[in-house]
């Protein structure tokens, strides 16, 4: 989305090595998708009872040493697992069981 002042604002969802505490807290990433985005091979999910919205590019990206924004982005999930994410932050949001963390600014 685009702010007032033109700016483009994006959520990022974490991901965490630490398993949820429920099931519906997060969703797994599957070793073969961790492994094309060049993560590491310990599990990891995708929480989905949090959002992190900022502004792209912007202070908040973590990039590689010498490299601009584009190294912040890993790579693209698999069609399914991202609308398995979406749906799933959607309907934490739905439940109010998601909450948006403001970071830039």
């Amino acid at each position: 989305m685009v702010d007032d002042a033109g700016r483009q604002r994006i959520l990022a969802l974490p991901v965490t090595h630490t398993p949820p505490a429920a099931a519906t807290d997060a969703v797994e990433i599957p070793p073969a998708t961790k492994q094309r985005l060049g993560l590491d091979e310990a599990r990891s999910w995708i929480v989905v009872t949090e959002a992190n919205a900022f502004t792209w590019p912007g202070p908040d990206l973590r990039m590689l040493p010498g490299q601009g924004p584009e190294s912040a982005a890993y790579g693209f999930l698999p069609p399914g697992l991202f609308r398995l994410v979406r749906d799933r932050f959607l309907e934490a949001r739905r439940r109010q069981r998601a909450a948006l963390v403001a970071r830039t600014e």
